[in-house]
């Protein structure tokens, strides 16, 4: 039976979901994670909903295996899959993670806002009712492949990747930029270097980890420490959790 010192559950389809982790931590320092990266089965963004919702179910039982208090889904296209679901199923608090395009709009002026997501992720009903409240200005774009590039630490590739995506608009009357998939947090280094001054890069995790404590506290769940980490993966863990760590430091 899960209690307040239980472990809360982090998921995503790979390894991305380490900065909302990170953000996590920050918010939560007292608190126990469990991270799942299912890196076996990414990318999540060019699969069906209904291979995406076997892979989520499967992580599911995996996290209730071990008691958590509560998940959260630290994957975008997940969130906009399953949320709705799994809340509906289980007995416990289900946060999950959007595109951040309402900050974005609040820090918009005349210019337009490029939302970075994965194909699955701008298709689903989530996204299109988020946009339709905050869109004006922004323009979607698909990212097929990215999220592999950071997975793989292929900075080179995703600079390359990312001057060609934008090479058809003048950045310079972008306002915001919104990362629309936890994977691209590690591509702020790299937008820095592309991306005028001006514009605002913007991304979920620290709104998610808010809403994550101020869940745990109606409920009564917050912990009081002392925190700790366990991350794990499908994928060969001898590859991904090196990765893993990394990524951690880095976030």
């Amino acid at each position: 039976m899960a209690d307040r010192n239980s472990p809360i559950g982090v998921f995503d389809s790979g390894v991305g979901g380490i900065g909302t982790l990170a953000a996590l931590r920050r918010e939560l320092p007292g608190e126990t994670f469990l991270f799942y990266g299912d890196t076996a089965n990414a990318p999540y963004g060019t699969k069906s909903r209904d291979e995406v919702m076997a892979c989520i179910n499967r992580i599911m039982e995996h996290l209730l295996g071990h008691d958590v208090k509560a998940v959260v889904i630290a994957c975008n296209t997940a969130t906009a899959v399953a949320a709705a679901e799994l809340r509906a199923r289980y007995d416990l608090p289900i946060i999950g993670i959007e595109p951040a395009l309402k900050p974005a709009s609040e820090v918009r002026r005349e210019g337009s806002i490029l939302v970075l997501a994965t194909p699955m992720t701008l298709k689903l009903e989530k996204f299109r009712a988020l946009y339709a409240r905050y869109g004006e200005g922004a323009i979607p774009l698909p990212c097929p492949g990215l999220m592999e590039l950071v997975e793989r630490e292929a900075d080179d590739e995703a600079r390359r990747y990312l001057l060609e995506l934008f090479s058809p608009y003048d950045l310079t009357k972008v306002d915001a930029v919104v990362l629309g998939c936890t994977h691209y947090v590690f591509l702020r280094p790299i937008l820095k270097e592309i991306l005028p001054e001006t514009v605002s890069v913007l991304d979920g995790n620290e709104g998610t980890a808010r809403q994550l404590r101020r869940v745990l506290a109606s409920k009564e769940l917050l912990s009081e420490g002392p925190g700790s980490v366990t991350l794990e993966t499908s994928g060969n863990p001898t590859l991904v959790l090196p990765v893993m760590q990394r990524l951690l430091g880095r976030a």
